[in-house]
Formats: C-alpha cells, sequence, structure tokens
C-alpha cells in the first residue's frame, strides 16, 4: 500500500473503529466513572502489540504510543473468541496501578492474528487498604487491591467464571466493576467488526502492510517536529508537594537532549523509589507510554494533525535508573503514579517550553484530584462507594488565548459529572460547586481558573479519598513574564469554627453534617500581566475571574465604583517594566531553592543511586530531616555526616558507593 490516499482512508476507518469501540464502551458501562468521567481507553493494535489507532472524542489521551507487546507473550495459544485481562502493575508492564483493568483480544484472518482490539477501564474500587484502593500513604503495592497476572479471561466466547467469583470476593463493588468489563469486552468485540470491515476492503496483505506504513509516518511526523525545534540541551525541575506522609517534596528532574530528530530525556537527577505510592512502573521501557505522555501533547500542540500511534515513540528513549521514582522495583506501591505523571508532565512541558518558547503555553494546573466516597445510603440501606467529580484545574495560558478555565489541558478528558446525577447515586449534598476567583496566574494571557466543589455527608464515617491531591505548595509556574497560578486547597468543615486545613492530605473520614470544600489549582500566565489589554481585565472583572483588588495588583487596572479609572490606571501602568524571567514559580519554590540548590539535589541523588534500592528512601528522609538551618551542598554533607554517624551500616554503604564510583 504506498498510495498516499488509500493510507490516509485506512487511517480514517482505523479511527472511526476506535471511536466506535469507545462510544459501545461508553453507552455500556455501569459505574459513573467509566460512564460519566470517562476513565478508560480503548485501541487498535497491530499483530505485535503496538497501538494503531486510539479514539479522539472519549476516553483518557494517555495511550496512542501504548504497547502490549511484553503482556501478549505472557499468555499463550490465542483462539478466536479470547480475551486476555491484567491490572498488575509489575507483569508486563501494561497496566499501572491496579484499578485499572486492561483486556485484549486477537483478531484472526484464518489461522493468523493480524491485529488486536484492547483498552482499559478504571474500575471504582479493586480492594486493599482504602476505599477506591488508592492512597499515597500505601507502601506496598499488595495493599492496592487484588492483581491478576496476565490471563485468559474469555476463552473462545466463554468468561471464565472462577475468575470472575474470585473479583467479586475481593472488591468492594463487585457489581460496578464486573459490568464495566463486560462492557469492554463488548467494546473490543466491537473493534473486532471493524477490523474485519478492513480486510474486507484492504486484504490481509494491504491492512497489515498499511498500518506499518501508519507506524512510519508518525515516526516522520514526529522527527519533523525535532527537526525544527534548536538543538540543545534542556534542562527542567518541578515538584510534587509531598513524597509521603512524611512530607519532603518529591523532585522530578529532566535534561531534555535534542539533536537533529531525535531526543534523549533523561530522568536520571529524580528522587529514588518511595516508600509511598507515588512510583510510576515503567519496568525501564526507555519509550514506556506513562513517560511520553507530556511528549504527546507537546507533538500535538506543534501538529494539530499528527497521527497518533506508537509510531510517535520511536525518536525518543528515555532513561529511568532501577530503583528511582520512575523505575521502581516490585514491590513499591505504585496507586497514586497518576499524580506523579502530571508533574512528569509538566517537568516536559518546562523543558520543551524553554526549547521553543514562543510556541507553548504555561503549566496547567496539574492536580487532577479524583474524589470518591464510600457511605451508607439510608434511602435504599445499603453501601455505596463511588467517584463524585474530578477537581479539575486551569490550563495554562496559550501563546494566542487564555488558558482554559476549570479544565486543565493535560487533564481536560476528564469529565465531569452533573451534580444531579451524583446526588441521585450518592447521598451527598452539593453546597456549591463553580470556578475559583483570582486562581489564573496573571499574564497577557490569562491562566485558567481553578475548580472549587464543597459538598455535605449524612452518614457517620464517610469515608473520603482524593486522589492525586497536589500543588497545595508548589504553584504551577507562570512563563515570559507571566505568573504563578492560585494554589490547591483541602479544607473540612470551611467556614466553621472548626474549620481544618488538610493540605495534601487524601483522605479523611467525615461524620453527618460535615462539609469538604476540594479547590484544585489554577493554570500558569503567559506573559507580561501589564500588557493585558484593559477591556479584557474588565471583562474578567464583570465575569467574576478576578477581583477588582487583583486587577489592581495584579494588571494595574483601577476600579471606581465598578467602573475603569482610566487615569489612575494609566498612571499605575506607566513606566512598568516587565521582569522578563523565563519562568515564574511563585514564592514558595523561590524559597526551598535557597536551601536545595541544584547542586545540592545534584550531590543528594547522586548519593542516593550509590546506596541499595532499599536505603534510598530512608536516607533521603534522614537527609532531609537534618537540613533545617542548612543548605546548599555543604549542608547535604554536613547531614550526611550525621546521618552516618547515627547508623553506621549506612557509613559502610556510603564508603563503598564512593570506593564503586570512584573505580567507575
Amino acid at each position: 500500500m504506498t498510495d498516499k490516499m488509500t493510507l490516509r482512508v485506512l487511517a480514517n476507518h482505523a479511527r472511526a473503529a476506535a471511536e466506535n469501540m469507545a462510544h459501545t464502551l461508553h453507552r455500556t458501562a455501569h459505574s459513573a466513572f467509566v460512564k460519566e468521567t470517562q476513565d478508560f481507553t480503548v485501541m487498535l493494535m497491530d499483530r505485535r502489540g503496538d497501538t494503531f489507532a486510539v479514539p479522539m472524542e472519549l476516553g483518557a489521551t494517555w495511550y496512542p504510543g501504548l504497547t502490549y507487546r511484553r503482556a501478549l507473550d505472557m499468555v499463550g495459544d490465542y483462539r478466536p473468541g479470547d480475551v486476555a485481562f491484567t491490572n498488575d502493575p509489575y507483569s508486563g508492564h501494561v497496566a499501572t496501578h491496579a484499578p485499572d483493568t486492561h483486556l485484549w483480544k486477537p483478531v484472526f484472518a484464518g489461522d493468523e492474528i493480524v491485529a488486536w482490539t484492547g483498552g482499559h477501564i478504571h474500575n471504582t474500587d479493586m480492594g486493599g487498604a482504602v476505599p477506591a484502593s488508592l492512597s499515597r500513604s500505601l507502601t506496598e503495592v499488595h495493599q492496592e487491591g487484588i492483581r491478576f497476572p496476565p490471563l485468559k479471561l474469555v476463552k473462545e466466547g466463554v468468561f471464565d467464571e472462577t475468575l470472575l467469583r474470585i473479583m467479586e470476593t475481593n472488591v468492594r463493588k463487585p457489581g460496578l466493576n464486573i459490568g464495566d468489563i463486560k462492557a469492554l469486552v463488548g467494546a473490543l468485540n466491537t473493534g473486532e467488526r471493524k477490523v474485519h470491515a478492513m480486510l474486507r476492503r484492504f486484504g490481509k496483505r494491504g491492512l497489515v502492510d498499511g498500518i506499518a506504513m501508519l507506524m512510519d509516518q508518525a515516526e516522520q511526523e514526529a522527527r519533523a517536529i525535532l527537526r525544527g525545534i534548536p538543538d540543545g540541551e534542556y534542562v527542567f525541575a518541578d515538584y510534587a508537594d509531598e513524597d509521603s506522609d512524611v512530607g519532603n517534596p518529591c523532585r522530578l528532574h529532566l535534561r531534555l537532549r535534542i539533536t537533529g530528530d531525535e531526543a534523549v530525556l533523561d530522568f536520571s537527577g529524580s528522587d529514588p523509589q518511595l516508600g509511598s505510592s507515588l512510583n510510576v512502573p515503567t519496568g525501564g521501557d526507555p519509550r514506556h507510554t506513562v513517560l511520553l505522555v507530556g511528549v504527546y501533547y507537546v507533538l500535538y500542540t506543534l501538529n494539530p494533525r499528527i497521527l497518533l500511534n506508537t509510531g510517535l515513540t520511536r525518536p525518543f528513549t528515555c532513561i529511568t535508573p532501577e530503583g528511582t521514582v520512575l523505575n521502581p522495583v516490585a514491590p513499591a506501591a505504585v496507586g497514586m503514579r497518576s499524580l506523579t505523571c502530571a508533574r512528569l508532565r509538566s517537568v516536559i512541558f518546562g523543558a520543551f517550553a524553554q526549547a521553543v518558547p514562543d510556541r507553548m503555553p504555561a503549566a496547567p494546573a496539574g492536580n487532577n484530584c479524583i474524589v470518591n466516597v464510600m457511605t451508607r445510603d439510608e434511602r435504599q440501606q445499603k453501601t455505596v462507594i463511588a467517584a463524585v467529580n474530578p477537581v479539575v484545574g486551569g490550563g495554562g495560558g496559550m501563546p494566542h488565548r487564555d488558558g482554559t478555565n476549570g479544565s486543565g489541558a493535560d487533564a481536560a478528558y476528564l469529565k465531569n459529572t452533573p451534580i444531579e446525577i451524583t446526588e441521585t447515586e450518592v447521598p451527598v449534598e452539593f453546597l456549591s460547586y463553580g470556578l475559583a476567583r483570582d486562581t489564573g496566574g496573571a499574564g497577557r494571557w490569562r491562566g485558567g481558573l481553578a475548580t472549587d466543589m464543597t459538598f455535605r455527608v449524612f452518614s457517620p464515617d464517610t469515608r473520603i479519598t482524593a486522589r492525586n491531591r497536589d500543588r497545595s505548595r508548589f504553584r504551577p509556574w507562570g512563563i515570559l513574564g507571566g505568573r504563578a497560578a492560585g494554589l490547591a486547597c483541602m479544607e473540612l468543615n470551611p467556614g466553621s469554627e472548626a474549620a481544618q486545613d488538610l493540605g495534601s492530605r487524601d483522605t479523611v473520614v467525615m461524620q453527618p453534617g460535615d462539609s469538604l470544600r476540594i479547590r484544585s489549582a489554577g493554570g500558569g500566565g503567559r506573559g507580561c500581566p501589564y500588557t493585558r489589554p484593559v477591556e479584557a481585565v474588565a471583562r474578567d472583572v464583570a465575569c467574576g475571574y478576578v477581583s477588582q483588588a487583583a486587577a489592581a495588583r495584579d494588571y494595574g487596572v483601577v476600579f471606581r465604583d465598578d467602573e475603569v479609572d482610566q487615569a489612575a490606571t494609566e498612571a499605575l501602568r506607566h513606566g512598568h517594566v516587565s521582569s522578563g524571567a523565563q519562568f515564574d514559580f511563585g514564592p514558595e519554590r523561590e524559597a526551598y531553592e535557597s536551601c536545595w540548590t541544584d547542586a545540592a539535589y545534584e550531590r543528594l541523588c547522586d548519593l542516593l543511586l550509590g546506596l541499595p534500592v532499599h536505603w534510598r528512601f530512608f536516607a533521603k528522609t534522614e537527609i532531609f530531616s537534618r537540613m533545617d538551618g542548612r543548605s546548599g551542598v555543604a549542608g547535604v554533607e554536613a547531614a550526611l555526616a550525621e546521618m552516618c554517624e547515627r547508623f553506621p551500616g549506612l557509613s559502610d554503604l556510603v564508603a563503598a558507593s564512593g570506593t564503586e564510583r570512584g573505580a567507575a
């Protein structure tokens, strides 16, 4: 198949097939988290298990470069009608936390497998230590629910009832899980029918060769984008608020090297494997899809017509040393990997923003908080566990427009559920749900506003998990003179005498009458705020996006009696000079990095990578605890000396590590 027109027709057929799969799943799913929030994926794969088509209208947008290869090989003797599945993050590295249940089905032409249909649904609960299975506080994967290695779930069209019974016994709401899984099987069957239709149109050889050419075309388009970016090395770091319940920041560090039409993403300066569930299980795959999600967004931003398939990943190589947060060793907990992945995307955006600053936006909110409620429904006398609404922040200011309010760029695929539906399915009362004023970073192009949600519960010991709680300490950054955005928050019983700021906690137990407020971060601003047209600021004030006080403070626009005071505004704006800074990280990060300089963190990472994996997080925590009143490399060395004196066994390991590195 060499005809470009025919190849485009095939691409359109494949995309339409994936869209049909997504609509099948969306219409037949049982849980609100799949049918409303749309945390699911479907895809078509070539016979090796590489994705060649994904939907664009429905579902998550993380997986155009996903490969099922390693998982496929762990199940043998595929026959027509078989469906295999797994949710184990350490078996084949397809699933990346236990609630994500991946299924795949072979498509046969005669006796030969010519393609696969596949996808995942995020199960509301897979058992484990907490409702919804996910919390930053968990320390090993065994606490995060039941796991299934790659197995046949359906054998020649018949479900394995033993596997279903095992799942029923171990999860909190088995009807939702199994209903969603069967809906996904229906989507795979839809995909299979569509592939057979393509076989009839293009023939077996035409289809197989055409799929390979689509992969090659995506690769060529990605390489063309890289060739348009200046060669060089671009370094960026960002932080999650807390690496565990201990509460030290988690740092992700990227050294992006672009040479011609290839790029290396070196994450060696990132934190060690953590003693919490923020680890990202990639198995060291240099092109693992979760490492490259931020890259997909960049490529699509720079070329919105680019083909989305595994060919995009070929020009990129990721370096993730074993035993670090982006390549943990089992049984490290991984359930909250989505929080770390959000920060990972911010790091990638920041690196590319240095390479092509005229074409990249400011930081999105980067804290897509998923709220789950486990409570007693007195109306129906049953226990309910369900997702409420994702609390997603704003998008960063763009080169040509403001950031999107309440739907932050890389998390925009998470749809909100109408509160009437939620209140019908879950015994909660929404007190407020909307956009939060003054939370978008100020700029020529304002950052998108945060989402603010408050609800009340009515049953004793209602348990809330709010995964991906972050950005309560480090703000989404502004760019090219734009300002950092507003911080996120979570507050129990806001406005009352018993109000309690919960910081970045992601679990809370509530009692009848208690209310919970969750606010996301906003998006960063882009460009000097004083160059924003006065009429645009006035419109923001009229819409309730920006207060009059913030208009004067951040934009130099003064109001008198709800009207712009032109004379005062001109006087305030006159002579204002933009800082011209590449990034504005906000005062919190600036204060933090006055102690934890780049050189200090480089020394820390060098030390930690030389230790056995099971010592690394302990050593990091101990050094942080000894940094009060200290800073820089000298502070790290002083803390290390104290620690080695306190723990003689560690002293021997540090000495041995230094000897080995010196010999190397």
